[in-house]
C-alpha cells in the first residue's frame, strides 16, 4: 500500500513517528518526504496507519490521507529514505517554544548544559530558519553547521527523541552566542550570564533570538527606555520569568493563561494590576502585553537574572522592519548586543493577541502562528497584498489561503521590500503562480507598485478590492460561510465614492458588496493632520452642530471654517472614538496609531447606559454629530458607553434589516475597532437579541492584518 499524508507533516518528527509505528505494527517498507507530503510504501498499511494516528508527534497535524492499494514489493524491514520533490504546500509547522524536556536538559548535567540552541523534534524554530521545501537540514540555516559524531548518532537512533531532527546540534557543532559591548569589546565566555548582570544594572541591550531581535531592559529603567527609544506613550510588551510572575503584574483569565503557556508563546493582552511599572509599560490602558520565554536563551537569561521581568520589544526603528543583521543592530545605539552566528532566514515579529472570552483575536499573526493555512475550497493561484498599515500578504494556492507573517507600516523605509520578500517566500513554499494579484483601491498605497510588478512578471490580472469589502471577505473566510451582513468599523479605508469610509454596513459575499448604511460623514480638516490634532475633529463636529468651539483662536478658527466644505469627509467609527476620547479628556493628542480609542476602552468598560444618547438612521446614514452636544452632564464613562451604545444599536438594526432583505444568515463585526472588547460584547448581545448568532474573528486578524486574506479570497472567486 502507498499512503500519502498531507498537513503539518514536515519538521515535526513525522517520519520518525512513522518508523516507530511501523516497528510496533511489524510492517516493512519505507517513508520519505515528497515535496510537502509524507509518502509511506508498506506491506501493512492499515495496521501502520492505526498505530501512527493513535500517537502523532505534538506539532503534527494530519489534514488528508490517501491510499493506493498497490502491493508492496520492497525488502523486509522499515527505513527512512531521503526526500524527493520540491515544495508545493506549506506543510511545516510554526516555530514552537523550547519544550519542557529540552529546558530540563539545559539545566541538567550533560553536554547540552546551558546550551541555548537545545531543541528536539517536538520544539524549536522551523519557519524562521527555512529556505525551501522539503524540510531538510540543507534547506535550513543549519546547513553551515555539520553534525558532530555524537549528534550524528542521536540523529540516526530510532529510539532517540532527536531521531531525524533536522536542526540537531550541541556546543561542539552548533551555533554559539557572543556578547558585544558598545565600545567594541567581545565577550565569548558566559555571554548570557554577563548580559544578565548588565541588565540588572540597568543597561539597554539588543538580543538575537529566533526570527529576529529584541531590545530589552529591566522595568526599573522603563522611563529612560522610553526617552532613548522615542516611544512616549506606546505600550511595551513584557516578558515574564514564568506564569507566576505574569500573575504578579496582571490578572489573566484561564483562557489567557492557556494561550500564554501554549507552544506558540504569543504576546497576550491581559488585565494589568495597579502597579507603577505596569502603568509605565502601558500608559492609560487597562491591559498589558505579556509573554513567556520561548527560546533556550530566554530561559538561561532569566535563570541568571535578578529581575523577574524584562521589556522585550522588536529591535527596529519604529515602523520599519525588525533588524536581523548584526551590523544594522549596532546602529540602534544600545549598551550591549547578545548575538549568535546562526542566520535568520525569515524574520518574524512576536504574535500579539487578546482573548474575547474563549475566542482568540489576533492583533498581529506572526512568529509561532505562521505558517497558517485557511482552507477556502476554490482552486487557482492568487496573491493579496494588504492595505498600508499593519501589513501582511496572503498567498492562495490549491484551495488554501496562506498569510505571511506581520510586515509593518507600508509607508516606512524597507517595508515594501520586506513585504515582497515575505510574499515571494510564501509563494515558493506553496508553489503559487498567481493568476490575479489583489490590491487595495487606495491610489497612494506603496504596495501597489509590488502588485504591478508581480502582475507583469506572471502575466496576472490586477484586481482592486475595496478596503471594507476585504474586511468583510476576511470575516466570511474566517467563519467558513458564503455571505454576510457585516459591520466594518476601523480608522479609515478608501471608499468607492472617493471618501474615507470606516463605519459601514455591507451586504457582502466573495463576488461583490452593497453599502447598506454608514455613519454620518465628518470633515477631516487638514486630512492627515486631523488624525493627530484631535481638536480638529471636535471643531468639525461643533461646526456641523452650529455650536461655538473654544479650542482655537479666532484666526485659526476662521481658517478651519473655510476648510469645512473642502476637506475629505469620513464615515469612520475610529474617528468618532478619537473625538469622543478628546471630548471626555481621555486623550488630548495621538502619539501612536489607535491611541485615543485605546485609551477610551477602560472608560467604556466601566460605563453604564444612560438616557439622552439615542440616535437615528436617516436614508442609511447613522447620525452621530449631535451626540457630542449632550456631553458634559454625566459621568464620562457613562456618556462614553451610551454614545457608543446608541451608534452600535443603529448599526446592528441596519445590519439586521440588510440581512433580512438580502437573505443573509450571518451578521458579523470586523475591522480594527472590533478589537475593543466592550464594543464586541455590545454587538454580540444586540445581534443575539435579534435572533442571530454573531460572526466574529478567531483566526484572521480583525484589523488591517487580515485585509490581504479577504483580498486573496475575492481574487480566487474571480478566477
Amino acid at each position: 500500500m502507498i499512503i500519502t499524508i498531507r498537513g503539518t507533516v514536515q519538521g515535526v518528527g513525522f517520519r520518525p513517528a512513522v518508523y516507530r509505528a511501523a516497528v510496533r505494527a511489524g510492517a516493512s517498507g519505507r517513508v520519505l518526504n515528497d515535496g510537502s507530503s509524507v509518502v509511506i510504501d508498506t506491506d501493512m498499511g492499515d495496521e501502520l496507519l492505526e498505530e501512527l494516528l493513535s500517537d502523532l508527534p505534538p506539532l503534527a497535524r494530519v489534514e488528508e490521507v490517501s491510499c493506493d492499494r498497490a502491493p508492496y514489493t520492497g525488502p523486509a524491514g522499515f527505513s527512512i529514505v531521503g526526500s524527493s520533490g520540491t515544495g508545493s504546500g506549506a506543510s511545516i509547522p510554526a516555530d514552537s517554544a523550547v519544550c519542557d524536556r529540552c529546558v530540563e536538559e539545559m539545566f541538567s548535567a550533560g553536554r547540552r548544559r546551558l546550551y541555548p540552541f537545545t531543541t528536539c523534534t517536538d520544539c524549536g524554530p522551523r519557519f524562521t530558519l527555512l529556505r525551501g521545501m522539503p524540510y531538510d537540514r540543507p534547506l535550513t540555516s543549519m546547513d553551515g553547521f555539520p553534525m558532530c559524531p555524537r549528534c550524528g548518532r542521536e540523529f540516526a537512533d530510532p529510539s532517540d527523541r532527536r531521531f531525524h531532527h533536522q536542526t540537531i546540534c550541541c556546543p561542539d557543532c552548533g551555533p554559539s552566542y557572543r556578547l558585544e559591548l558598545a565600545d567594541g569589546m567581545v565577550i565569548s565566555d558566559d555571554p548570557i550570564g554577563r548580559l544578565a548582570s548588565m541588565l540588572d544594572s540597568g543597561c539597554r541591550a539588543v538580543v538575537k533570538g529566533w526570527g529576529g531581535m529584541h531590545i530589552c531592559c529591566n522595568l526599573d529603567v522603563l522611563p529612560e527606555m522610553r526617552e532613548w527609544y522615542g516611544r512616549r506613550n506606546k505600550p511595551f510588551a513584557i516578558m515574564a520569568r514564568d506564569i507566576e510572575t505574569v500573575r504578579r503584574y496582571a490578572d489573566p483569565s484561564p483562557e489567557e493563561e492557556a494561550m500564554l503557556l501554549s507552544p506558540h508563546r504569543p504576546i497576550v493582552l491581559v488585565p494589568k494590576r495597579d502597579l507603577p511599572e505596569c502603568e509605565t509599560a502601558s500608559p492609560g490602558l487597562d491591559n498589558i502585553g505579556m509573554f513567556l520565554p520561548y527560546t533556550g536563551m530566554h530561559h538561561i537569561l532569566f535563570s541568571e537574572l535578578g529581575h523577574d521581568a524584562l521589556v522585550m520589544t522588536s529591535a527596529n526603528i519604529p515602523g520599519e522592519p525588525m533588524v536581523i543583521d548584526d551590523l544594522r543592530a549596532k546602529e540602534l545605539g544600545a549598551d550591549a548586543y547578545l548575538l549568535h552566528d546562526q542566520p535568520i532566514v525569515n524574520r518574524a515579529d512576536d504574535t500579539v493577541m487578546r482573548m474575547l472570552g474563549e475566542r482568540t483575536q489576533y492583533i498581529r499573526r506572526s512568529r509561532g502562528s505562521i505558517p497558517f493555512g485557511l482552507r477556502l475550497g476554490k482552486n487557482g493561484d492568487a496573491v493579496g497584498l494588504g492595505a498600508q498599515e499593519n501589513l501582511s500578504g496572503t498567498v492562495a494556492s490549491k484551495g488554501v489561503l496562506w498569510p505571511t507573517q506581520y510586515i509593518g507600516n507600508g509607508e516606512k523605509i524597507g517595508v515594501p521590500e520586506y513585504l515582497e520578500e515575505a510574499v515571494r517566500t510564501q509563494m515558493g513554499f506553496v508553489g503559487c503562480t498567481p493568476q490575479i494579484v489583489a490590491v487595495d483601491m487606495h491610489p497612494g498605497y506603496a504596495n501597489r507598485r509590488l502588485g504591478r510588478s508581480l502582475a507583469e512578471e506572471y502575466g496576472a490580472d490586477i484586481l482592486e478590492v475595496q478596503h471594507h469589502w476585504a474586511h468583510a471577505a476576511s470575516l466570511i473566510a474566517d467563519n467558513d460561510i458564503d455571505c454576510i451582513s457585516a459591520i466594518t468599523l476601523d480608522g479609515t479605508g478608501h471608499g468607492d465614492d472617493g471618501t474615507a469610509w470606516g463605519g459601514e454596513v455591507l451586504s457582502a459575499d466573495f463576488d461583490g458588496y452593497r453599502r447598506a448604511a454608514h455613519l454620518e460623514c465628518i470633515p477631516l480638516l487638514g486630512s492627515e493632520r486631523a488624525l493627530y490634532d484631535l481638536r480638529r475633529l471636535r471643531f468639525a463636529i461643533d461646526m456641523m452642530n452650529g455650536v461655538e468651539n473654544h479650542d482655537f483662536g479666532d484666526r485659526d478658527a476662521a481658517v478651519l471654517s473655510k476648510m469645512m466644505g473642502r476637506s475629505v469627509v469620513s464615515s469612520s467609527m475610529g474617528r468618532i472614538l478619537d473625538a469622543l476620547s478628546y471630548s471626555l479628556g481621555v486623550c488630548r493628542e495621538r502619539t501612536y496609531d489607535g491611541e485615543p480609542a485605546m485609551r477610551l476602552e477602560p472608560l467604556l468598560a466601566r460605563g453604564k447606559l444612560i438616557d439622552g444618547f439615542e440616535t437615528c438612521t436617516e436614508n442609511g446614514v447613522v447620525k452621530t454629530a449631535h451626540l457630542f452636544e449632550r456631553l458634559g452632564k454625566a459621568r464620562p464613562e457613562d456618556e462614553a458607553y451610551s454614545v457608543v451604545h446608541g451608534i452600535m444599536g443603529e448599526l446592528v438594526a441596519s445590519a439586521v434589516q440588510t440581512a433580512e432583505k438580502d437573505g443573509r444568515d450571518s451578521i458579523g463585526l470586523t475591522g480594527g475597532v472590533s478589537y475593543n472588547s466592550t464594543i464586541s460584547r455590545m454587538f454580540s448581545e444586540m445581534v443575539r437579541a435579534h435572533g442571530y448568532e454573531p460572526a466574529l474573528h478567531s483566526e484572521v486578524p480583525n484589523g488591517d492584518g487580515g485585509i490581504s486574506v479577504g483580498q486573496a479570497a475575492v481574487a480566487l472567486h474571480r478566477i
